[in-house]
């Protein structure tokens, strides 16, 4: 059977390389994003391998952008069973910097939107009795300096997998979560930029703690999330896995 995924933040990084790897798994992919024509290049890589993709644009942080969006993805690929939350923003700052828009910027993209794509997408999940779902934590839910908000945005992330597995297990709906490390993207260039340091030294620095020696890439995350929606992982549910070359918690 052809499983038709909804991945957030697909435009890039480990969304795209989400969005590619489900497709290779045989799945129909809506490569989500804020707009749409940022998703085109995920789109053509998983349509170039043979796959099928279409591009969606939604804030995931506006509940009549999310029901329009999932309205397209059931209208053009069919029922939706397999959602992975990951869009995410950063706006990192100590907390005596931190506004009040840096708070609520995050928490809106990475729980408001977690929610809002979760709600939408069970109701389809329950009515077909299989579904996964798969948000994306971090190591920074266990605390990150000048990351108060995104930290707090992705402890909460955890609390609501664990809840979403207690309450839609009985429908065969899983929620796990995938809390990556130190992963190579754009995003943590950007940190680099901001933070004054040349990227290739961020990424040495960030190597030498960690136990493998190597800092991620998107693609390690994908792997790990393909598991999840898979088929045969259905006695896994309430998980929070840790991708980051070594123990976390």
């Amino acid at each position: 059977m052809t499983r038709t995924a909804i991945v957030t933040g697909a435009a890039r990084g480990i969304g795209a390389a989400t969005a590619r790897r489900l497709a290779a798994d045989g799945c129909q992919v809506a490569v989500l994003d804020l707009h749409a024509e940022h998703a085109a290049d995920t789109v053509a890589a998983i349509e170039a391998a043979g796959g099928r993709a279409i591009a969606v644009g939604a804030n995931v942080a506006d509940s009549d952008a999310v029901a329009a969006a999932v309205a397209r993805v059931v209208d053009e690929l069919g029922t939706p069973t397999i959602l992975v939350n990951n869009a995410g923003i950063l706006r990192d700052n100590l907390l005596f910097k931190m506004t009040e828009d840096d708070w609520d910027a995050v928490l809106g993209v990475h729980l408001r939107g977690a929610f809002l794509m979760s709600r939408a997408v069970q109701a389809h999940q329950v009515a077909e009795g299989w579904g996964r779902i798969v948000n994306l934590s971090s190591t920074s839910a266990l605390g990150n300096r000048g990351q108060a908000n995104y930290s707090a945005a992705k402890a909460g992330i955890q609390g609501f997998t664990k809840t979403l597995a207690f309450e839609l297990g009985r429908y065969g709906v899983t929620a796990n979560a995938v809390a990556p490390g130190f992963i190579e993207t754009e995003m943590t260039r950007a940190t680099s930029e901001r933070m004054g340091i040349a990227f290739d030294d961020f990424l040495a620095g960030a190597a030498k703690e960690i136990p493998v020696g190597r800092v991620g890439q998107p693609e390690d995350i994908a792997a790990a999330v393909s598991f999840f929606c898979r088929e045969e992982s259905s006695f896994v549910s309430g998980q929070v896995l840790y991708v980051a070359g070594g123990p976390r918690s």
